[in-house]
């Protein structure tokens, strides 16, 4: 057995039929076959764009809507009556 360590190098080696070009496997497609793109979306990509998608908070009006909570003074007979008909609406 006779070993060659990593200092050996091969000398240059030509190129013979088996390196030569082939014959492309796509040429060889029939044209009947039609190819089509499709895309899915997840759910969670929906959602997110939903998210991105919603108006911006205005907080000026989050903070005055929990003070008169914190009150006692936002919850009313008319503007619960005005959120179930909301409600019944989305739902119905």
């Amino acid at each position: 057995m006779h070993i060659i360590g990593p200092a050996h190098l091969h000398g240059p080696q030509s190129i013979g039929p088996p390196h030569g070009p082939q014959a492309s496997k796509a040429a060889q497609r029939p044209d009947s076959v039609q190819i089509t793109d499709e895309l899915d979306i997840s759910d969670a990509a929906r959602l997110t764009d939903l998210a991105n998608s919603a108006p911006e908070i205005r907080q000026d009006r989050v903070d005055a809507v929990r003070a008169k909570i914190a009150q006692g003074a936002y919850e009313t007979p008319e503007k619960l009556d005005v959120a179930v008909e909301r409600l019944l609406d989305e739902i119905g």
